[in-house]
């Protein structure tokens, strides 16, 4: 009960002011307040008509990766159970209105204890399902309530969260207590857990299900194709450089132009300019404002630049030196194509998707910011990816690996490798939660 009072009376209030103050600056905070102004009619009416079924399956998640995460059980789960999907972050609600797998979508609104058992009542959940991290404790608290069985799917909780610190560890233990079964991704994660969970808590290691998600998306890539105009002409190596911010572009453009200069500065630089590579840049949003950002980037640098909507049948693509792809939906067929993958997010605040260029058996290069994947950890621990902190390192790592096929190769099928050896986590996450459903 103190707990649950400090939360209401402190920590609600100020989380409200701080998202309407934040939206006044921020579009994207702007459209998530947007989104949740009729959320409860919305549901009502999703589920009016959805299947009539006796189980209900309420999962919820804050972004595209967690959302990721839970697909593999949706996508088991939904031939006999009613899937309510909530979600956080504006990033992720384009990928939930093109899904076909569930029943009923909506924003989750302010975690108001009002708003948690309007919702409870409403959706009538058989199981709440958390992905990852994304808890939120008026509705643990409520479905605890309710007697609703309540899971953490690929649950992660890396070293520096701040839900580990001494002052904030009985809150936490008090929420978590709520929770029916734990299923982590790894045994350090368990440990971590601990510590804010009660002894008697059910902590599983499961897994990260997203191993599985991401591995069956790439299984299902064509072989690579010629799927944009002048591809044929690309005939020095590629470098994909996926899911980037600006801070991610800089550091890669910057050391793109070194290469060029240190070619253009060895005395017999055939061969190193042979090793030049193109560069496929493919921003983590596409927006009109980011393309014109990258397009003025690379003229300040002197680069040769196309964007894939501009690209035509018969272009000669041979001496271009950048092709920006201002669409979505291509990273993975990009991936293919490339003979090393950076992946973005890393000098931005995290890192982004890094399964999927391993999966593709990819060397792997990204910045410093991964404590947020599990999963770029182990691609470095064991070789399949290298850490650079700044563009000098970059272009030491990429002279290294462009001149080296048999050192690329290598590191792809050691990331390969890897994904295959942590595949399974959806089907050990599944024998843990489908107990609390009968079907």
């Amino acid at each position: 009960m103190l707990w649950k009072t400090f939360y209401n009376t402190l920590v609600i209030p100020a989380l409200t002011v701080g998202f309407y103050t934040a939206a006044r600056f921020s579009p994207k905070i702007r459209e998530g307040l947007d989104g949740r102004r009729s959320v409860f009619d919305s549901i009502e009416d999703q589920l009016s008509s959805a299947r009539a079924l006796n189980q209900t399956a309420w999962f919820h998640f804050t972004s595209v990766g967690e959302f990721e995460q839970a697909k593999p059980l949706i996508e088991v789960l939904k031939a006999d159970v009613r899937i309510v999907l909530t979600y956080f972050s504006p990033s992720v609600h384009p990928n939930v209105a093109k899904y076909p797998h569930y029943d009923a979508a909506i924003y989750l609104p302010l975690d108001t204890s009002r708003n948690a058992e309007r919702l409870l009542q409403i959706i009538k959940p058989s199981l709440l399902v958390f992905s990852k991290f994304d808890i939120w404790p008026n509705l643990v608290w409520g479905a605890a309530k309710h007697r609703v069985p309540i899971a953490l799917i690929a649950g992660t909780l890396h070293p520096k969260s701040k839900r580990l610190a001494s002052f904030a560890r009985p809150f936490f233990r008090d929420v978590h207590r709520h929770i029916t079964v734990h299923c982590v991704i790894s045994e350090n994660d368990a440990q971590r857990f601990r510590l804010i969970c009660p002894p008697c808590a059910q902590i599983e290691i499961t897994g990260d299900t997203r191993f599985d998600r991401v591995y069956q998306r790439a299984i299902a890539v064509n072989e690579v194709v010629e799927f944009f105009p002048g591809q044929s002409t690309l005939q020095r190596p590629i470098l994909i450089a996926g899911s980037t911010y600006l801070e991610d572009e800089r550091v890669v453009l910057e050391a793109c132009c070194r290469l060029r200069e240190n070619a253009l500065h060895t005395p017999d630089c055939s061969g190193i300019q042979n090793n030049l590579p193109h560069l496929i840049l493919v921003p983590h949003e596409p927006t009109a404002e980011r393309i014109d950002e990258i397009q003025t980037q690379l003229d300040h640098l002197g680069m040769s630049r196309v964007s894939f909507s501009e690209l035509r049948e018969g272009v000669d693509l041979s001496q271009i030196d950048v092709i920006v792809i201002d669409t979505v939906g291509l990273l993975a067929q990009l991936y293919q194509l490339g003979d090393v993958a950076f992946v973005g997010g890393s000098f931005h605040g995290s890192v982004h998707n890094v399964m999927e260029p391993a999966t593709m058996a990819k060397p792997i290069l990204f910045g410093p910011t991964i404590h947020n994947a599990y999963e770029a950890g182990i691609l470095k621990a064991r070789g399949a990816a290298q850490l650079v902190n700044n563009a000098q390192e970059m272009v030491e790592v990429l002279t290294s690996l462009l001149s080296d096929t048999a050192k690329r190769t290598r590191m792809g099928q050691i990331g390969k490798q890897t994904i295959e050896e942590n595949l399974g986590a959806s089907e050990r996450t599944l024998s843990h939660i489908k107990s609390y459903l009968t079907t």
